[in-house]
């Protein structure tokens, strides 16, 4: 399974040291031109992780590209400096889908 990130650089650079390659995104543009990249059919990216930060840069092409229901699957991790305000976990989206709470 090939996975994929597109984070700050030092994440980027957290992963490259478990042989996962990525690209660095600082801007809106960078991140929309690497996130473009990565999903093209060309690529054999199966998992996109993304940091909150880059996430909600470009929230609207995301949720797009969740929408279609197509591989990468989208995967959101904690940026540097921990979770954003706001965020939800996805132990709390499946608990809030599934309706049980333990």
């Amino acid at each position: 399974m090939e996975f994929y990130v597109i984070a700050e650089e030092e994440i980027v650079i957290g992963f490259r040291f478990v042989g996962v390659d990525g690209a660095v995104a600082g801007s809106p543009d960078q991140a929309r031109e690497a996130f473009r990249a990565a999903i093209d059919p060309g690529r054999a990216v199966r998992v996109l992780i993304l940091s909150e930060e880059v996430s909600s840069m470009i929230e609207s092409d995301v949720l797009d590209w969740q929408a279609s229901g197509e591989y990468p699957l989208i995967v959101e991790v904690p940026g540097l400096h921990g979770r954003m305000k706001g965020k939800q976990t996805l132990v709390d989206s499946i608990r809030e889908a599934v309706g049980i709470h333990v």
